[in-house]
């Protein structure tokens, strides 16, 4: 009944026939259903709840008017296992079903970084001002999430000085994989610049014309992808 506990890793998500539908981003299996009316959508999510109910594991269902976002991942363990490939395989089935066709180019994931010098002198302001909560119960001081998953996630970036010459705050964006370097690029043909490509596929900084910054990330190069020591970046 769904209770595969076999780590699965971004790698091995990436590249699984079966799960040709769908994407990992931020540790999560994600994807976009094109439904095209709420009725329609409605009947997708129907589908899902009753796969989720037999598997007794539950992804986060975003239903709009012409579409259906979902993501799961294992929570109790913190990671992606065989259980969200089941759900994900199963909810595929239900969507091809009903004729709807998968869009994963189109999920992502925002998140904002704060540079700062003491993370635990400035996390508290910022976990009352937000209403957010510790993404880790363990460290205030790394990363805040939205309890409700609303808005963009605050994480803070420990620096060994200060930075003038630039804005504190910026962007993440986490893309599917196989659309990141096609991201960059058209975020570079609207007049963007290349701060550094060091840390890619993993990241690119990128800046608009007034030097304000935003990553593009994926998970190749990252660690725990699952992807063989030979195809990272050295």
């Amino acid at each position: 009944m769904g209770r595969d506990q076999t780590r699965l890793t971004p790698h091995a998500a990436s590249n699984d026939p079966e799960l040709a539908d769908w994407r990992v981003v931020l540790g999560r299996l994600g994807t976009r259903f094109d439904t095209g009316d709420f009725a329609t959508g409605a009947r997708l999510v129907a589908a899902i709840t009753e796969a989720a109910e037999e598997l007794d594991h539950h992804p986060d269902v975003d239903l709009r008017y012409p579409h259906v976002t979902v993501t799961t991942v294992s929570h109790d363990v913190g990671h992606l296992t065989g259980r969200d490939r089941e759900l994900a395989m199963r909810i595929s089935a239900a969507a091809r079903e009903l004729g709807v066709e998968a869009r994963p180019a189109e999920i992502s994931v925002l998140e904002i970084g704060l540079d700062v010098m003491d993370a635990s002198a400035v996390a508290p302001f910022w976990r009352a001002v937000l209403g957010f909560e510790p993404e880790s119960p363990e460290d205030e001081a790394d990363c805040l999430v939205d309890p409700a998953s609303r808005h963009a996630a605050l994480w803070f970036q420990q620096m060994e000085e200060p930075r003038t010459e630039r804005n504190r705050f910026h962007l993440d964006i986490t893309v599917p994989h196989d659309i990141s370097r096609d991201r960059v690029d058209a975020a570079l043909e609207a007049g963007g610049r290349l701060v550094t490509d060091e840390f890619a596929p993993a990241w690119w900084v990128l800046a608009d014309a007034e030097g304000n910054e935003v990553c593009v990330c994926s998970w190749p190069s990252r660690r725990d992808s699952g992807e063989p020591e030979d195809a990272q970046p050295g």
